[in-house]
């Protein structure tokens, strides 16, 4: 595999990251196909629009060179089966973050467990830490061209290098430089409530901020963020928009 090789990649999810990742990736030419646990027949057109196939989960996956997991951290556990079941060369990249009020309570994330570690565990396989650290409008929309002056940057952690290297060309290929943030047991620095989970940060700036993170205090400042987007939600006046977002997670995170 070279960064310039193209690849055959399956998209599990359709949510608003998964659906992104589908079309940029069909649009820079990787033969792409995308599932959802609905059923092809219910994939918007417009996720299609660029040149992704739907598909369902085993037969987007079968012979995928990689494998993106756009699914909520409490669904994973229904993909599990199909995951574990690929060959170990195929590359699976996860974008999951947990969010207690949506997944519900895993107890074993109150005692510090690295998220990426446990969703590793279940899958029973290595993965890379990708796509996770950024909002979905601002992965739709802000995408640049490389060697932009002001490039947003997304941090990529994993285990395996020619896993990550792969991964992160990808990252630059969906428009934003990719960050290579360490291994697999160090993917806590881009877990919800870090300064640099959906901040919008250059390069240079994610650099500082992995650097910054205090993992004790990531899952007080996920909640406070939460609740204070929930409690604007449905408000016509101050209904948070996508630059909210990025500001109100400037101020409590960094």
């Amino acid at each position: 595999m070279t960064n310039n090789e193209k690849y055959r990649i399956a998209v599990l999810g359709t949510g608003h990251i998964g659906k992104t990742l589908a079309r940029s990736l069909a649009s820079a030419g990787h033969f792409v196909k995308v599932a959802n646990s609905r059923g092809p027949e219910t994939i918007a057109p417009d996720v299609l629009a660029t040149g992704a196939e739907a598909a369902d989960a085993a037969s987007a996956m079968q012979n995928a060179q990689v494998v993106i997991l756009s699914i909520p951290m409490a669904k994973l556990v229904d993909i599990a089966p199909l995951i574990r079941k690929l060959p170990q060369h195929v590359i699976v990249a996860d974008t999951s973050n947990y969010y207690p009020h949506r997944d519900g309570n895993i107890d074993t994330f109150s005692d510090g467990q690295v998220e990426s570690l446990w969703v590793a565990h279940l899958l029973n396989r290595p993965l890379v830490k990708v796509w996770n650290a950024i909002g979905s409008d601002s992965l739709a929309t802000k995408g640049t061209a490389e060697a932009t002056a002001v490039r947003i940057s997304i941090p990529v952690a994993g285990n395996i290098e020619e896993h990550k290297k792969v991964v992160m060309s990808l990252v630059n290929e969906t428009g934003f430089d990719a960050f290579d943030a360490g291994t697999l047991e160090e993917s806590w620095r881009q877990q919800p409530g870090a300064p640099c989970y959906c901040t919008d940060l250059t390069y240079n700036e994610m650099k500082l901020a992995l650097a910054a993170t205090e993992k004790s205090r990531l899952p007080a400042r996920r909640d406070i963020a939460v609740q204070a987007i929930q409690e604007r939600m449905g408000d016509k006046r101050s209904n948070p928009n996508a630059d909210y977002i990025v500001r109100l997670h400037r101020a409590l995170f960094m």
